[in-house]
């Protein structure tokens, strides 16, 4: 059973902004960390932020200054601010959740294109 889903994908103009959501079937607050990775066309999965009650905020070194990674209470999620977009942020974005007690949670991803 799903419980994290990605939304908010889409396509857009290089230096446009998305805001992507992940969303908890349960209690967003079950997970302790909340971390999104993103997997570029034939290439390999690679992390980008994490948003962590142990280690707070982090960010991979190239959107460091671009992307924000927030909790949305009222939503019941864990946003992904992305800015500047380029082509190289092309990938399907996926977010991942730990929780005391149980198996990692994975959302099935969603799309995001930079292009012209």
């Amino acid at each position: 059973q799903v419980q994290l889903v990605e939304s908010g994908g889409d396509t857009v103009h290089p230096g446009g902004s998305l805001r992507l959501s992940c969303a908890a079937s349960g209690s967003i607050f079950n997970f302790y960390d909340i971390t999104w990775y993103r997997q570029p066309p034939e290439k390999e999965r690679e992390w980008v932020a994490s948003y962590s009650t142990i280690l707070g905020t982090n960010y991979t070194d190239s959107v460091k200054g671009r992307f924000t990674i927030s909790r949305d209470v009222a939503k019941n999620a864990v946003n992904l601010q992305m800015n500047s977009l380029q082509p190289e942020d092309t990938a399907v974005y996926y977010c991942r959740g730990l929780r005391a007690g149980a198996r990692d949670a994975w959302g099935p991803g969603t799309q995001v294109t930079v292009s012209s």
